[in-house]
């Protein structure tokens, strides 16, 4: 673990940039001391923001550019136009010297995995990225991916998939072999499309040391918290993740109309106010944000790019932590541990030749 954890952010990302970005940075920084951060960005628009937190200002250095990737920018056009010289590629490129262990940005998620998988390349074994997210459950906090990185996957990217997220929930829960399940359609081996049966398979077969395979979930199965990591490719996973994140919206709507429908209502609010603020916490998306590109050979962490500055601190504090448990280090070793834990799964690449 370094002296100190150096965290690149793109301080012109998202839809505020600056001024949620700074304040965010305070937030994260009064919890964790041992943090330096780059802000990447404007200079004009960082420093009114930076001189409002003096401790932060002293744990700073700005890197300067007034190129931004636009939200609306198409992951080609943003290498095109924004390589070298945006705020996105810069806090990148600062993780790629080893200027910054870990690069944060709310901006265009399709930009920022092109830039990242472009610049700081894949680990060996690894033929794709994934977005790794913390989903919060009945049963405390579970890691799923993919969140929408790439779209479709063999057995072989599945079961990277497993050793990836099994290595970030081991960092994150403090659990040396966490249950991990594929998300499918059915529980029963039969179930699903060929790959997804295929790499259960694989996972029971291999019998890894480093993570517990518990089989197929189903939909329903992720809230439960029926595993610490729930595996499943990145189109069935975002429409997963968008589909709880409305649902969980709606609830928060249809609850709030109902409690202020009568004088009734609002008396038993009253009663159960703590209730609701327990659940009100437990649903808030700013302690779930923060989603970590796993399988680069670097840290990246997305943030949602509508989110507060306490929301942003949160997607802070996932970097710090991965940094602080030597993620990469982990993954690797999980990824080579007796001649490797994919050694024995054929890429795509390799089953077609």
């Amino acid at each position: 673990m370094p002296q100190k954890v150096r965290i690149a952010l793109d301080a012109m990302g998202g839809d505020v940039g600056a001024p949620v970005v700074i304040p965010g940075a305070a937030i994260s920084l009064a919890r964790h001391r041992d943090t330096e951060f780059l802000l990447v960005g404007d200079r004009a628009k960082i420093e009114p923001e930076l001189d409002k937190h003096p401790k932060l200002k002293a744990a700073s250095k700005i890197i300067h550019t007034d190129v931004a990737v636009s939200m609306e920018d198409k992951p080609s056009q943003a290498l095109r136009r924004g390589r070298k010289t945006s705020s996105m590629w810069l806090a990148i490129d600062a993780v790629k010297k080893g200027e910054a262990d870990v690069a944060v940005s709310a901006g265009n998620t399709g930009a920022l995995m092109a830039m990242s998988r472009f610049h700081l390349r894949t680990l060996k074994g690894i033929d794709r990225p994934a977005i790794a997210a913390v989903w919060p459950t009945t049963r405390g906090d579970s890691v799923v991916l993919d969140l929408g990185a790439t779209i479709g996957g063999d057995a072989h990217h599945l079961v990277s998939l497993a050793v990836m997220g099994a290595a970030m929930a081991s960092v994150l829960f403090n659990k040396p072999r966490p249950t991990v399940g594929l998300l499918n359609i059915g529980t029963e081996e039969i179930k699903g499309h060929e790959e997804i049966r295929e790499a259960g398979e694989k996972l029971r077969a291999m019998n890894l040391p480093q993570l517990d395979y518990v089989g197929f979930v189903e939909g329903d199965g992720i809230g439960k918290g029926l595993a610490d990591v729930i595996v499943t490719e990145g189109f069935s996973g975002n429409i997963a993740l968008k589909a709880a994140e409305g649902t969980a919206r709606q609830m928060a709507g249809l609850l709030r109309n109902e409690m202020q429908r009568s004088w009734l209502s609002k008396l038993g609010y009253l009663f159960a106010r703590g209730a609701f603020q327990a659940l009100r916490d437990k649903m808030d998306p700013n302690k779930s944000n923060g989603g970590v590109f796993l399988g680069l050979n670097g840290v990246v962490v997305k943030s949602h790019g509508g989110i507060s500055a306490e929301g942003f601190a949160y997607a802070i504090d996932v970097g710090y932590e991965m940094v602080h448990y030597d993620l990469l280090n982990k993954i690797n070793q999980m990824l080579n541990r007796d001649g490797g834990a994919l050694s024995s799964v054929p890429t795509a690449q390799e089953a077609v030749s």
